[in-house]
């Protein structure tokens, strides 16, 4: 029993992993796609409206059942939630390393935990108590695992890298705050396959209602059948639905902060990835900066997991408080009959 709780424990973390490397895999592609030339904006709409048509069908098909109403409130909530992790997420993320590099992607994406611990306790989403050893874990490892930054000659050597940090800053801070509300959405809406498909739907047209405002050469929709559809195609299978569907599970498993503990490990993946299949260099910086952000990082998920163990332990005792009392009352039920039956027979 025990092994088998363990094992089902480890299914959110190999998730997460594993998002993480097709993180890497995205960014990879998706720079080779634009370095040929084509727009940042239109490989968003694109890569949704995929995305779209293979999640909004099956949602509906699959699921027509079991989903809640959806209700214009709902849909509302959908629409914001598209407006942070798409409309503004990804085009800022694009538009940032067209600014900079990739490399202060990467630094600046570490500030997403920070964020999303900031939200989660502004919202109660998370217990924070600094006298509590946990929570103190937790923001020490939050710290650390953000603590690591590129080397700084590589940033100061880039032309608007101030600008690129800027856009880049605002993608972390979006993406902190459509954790944050996915997390709210879910336990008002718990369909995780309904929320990625309206979410992926509402984020291509706003997507494409910007480009429309942004690009005025209308050639820059012409699709390209090389690296340009291979990354539009990825995209849409394992960074859109693949990925968005996991986040989701994960959040509704286990909470925003969770997830967002994830963002720096892929800095540690993306260099040994580089070191395996590119055959990169590794450094000592880059080797202790990605032992630094695995401590931090295992310092908040251990204490997550400890304070989940005292919830289930707590509502293990509730319940059977519960179940005494219920007994009690029943016992004392039972040694009231035979008085009263005495009684009547007296009577």
């Amino acid at each position: 029993m025990g092994m088998k709780s363990s094992l089902v424990e480890l299914v959110p973390f190999a998730a997460m992993v594993m998002v993480e490397i097709m993180d890497v895999g995205l960014t990879t592609l998706s720079k080779a796609a634009m370095s040929r030339g084509m727009s940042h904006f239109v490989f968003v709409v694109y890569s949704n409206a995929l995305a779209t048509l293979i999640l909004l069908p099956s949602s509906f098909i699959i699921h027509r059942n079991k989903r809640p109403p959806l209700t214009f409130s709902v849909l509302c909530k959908f629409f914001l939630l598209s407006l942070a992790g798409i409309t503004v997420m990804q085009n800022c993320v694009f538009t940032g390393v067209s600014y900079s590099s990739p490399t202060l992607a990467s630094a600046l994406s570490n500030l997403v935990p920070a964020f999303t611990f900031f939200l989660a306790v502004v919202f109660r989403m998370e217990k924070f108590d600094l006298r509590n050893s946990r929570s103190q874990i937790k923001i020490m490892g939050t710290l650390v695992s953000i603590s690591s930054p590129p080397n700084p000659t590589m940033l100061t050597s880039m032309n608007n890298w101030v600008t690129g940090g800027l856009f880049l800053t605002t993608a972390s801070l979006s993406l902190a705050i459509w954790n944050t509300a996915q997390a709210a959405i879910l336990k008002g809406y718990p369909s995780e396959m309904t929320v990625v498909s309206f979410y992926c739907f509402f984020g291509t047209i706003q997507s494409a209602i910007l480009t429309l405002i942004v690009e005025k050469n209308p050639n820059v929709w012409a699709l390209r059948l090389d690296m340009e559809l291979i990354s539009i195609v990825y995209s849409a299978i394992f960074g859109s639905v693949i990925t968005f569907s996991t986040l989701t599970w994960c959040i509704q498993k286990k909470g925003p902060v969770y997830v967002a503990m994830f963002k720096p490990l892929g800095i540690a993946i993306a260099a040994l990835m580089g070191a395996i299949f590119l055959g990169d260099t590794l450094h000592i910086g880059s080797v202790i900066g990605a032992l630094v952000i695995v401590v931090g990082f295992y310092g908040v998920i251990w204490a997550q997991s400890k304070e989940e163990k005292s919830l289930d332990q707590k509502r293990d005792e509730k319940e059977q408080g519960e179940t005494h009392e219920v007994v009690d009352r029943l016992q004392s039920s039972s040694q009231r009959t035979p008085l009263l039956e005495a009684y009547t027979q007296e009577v």
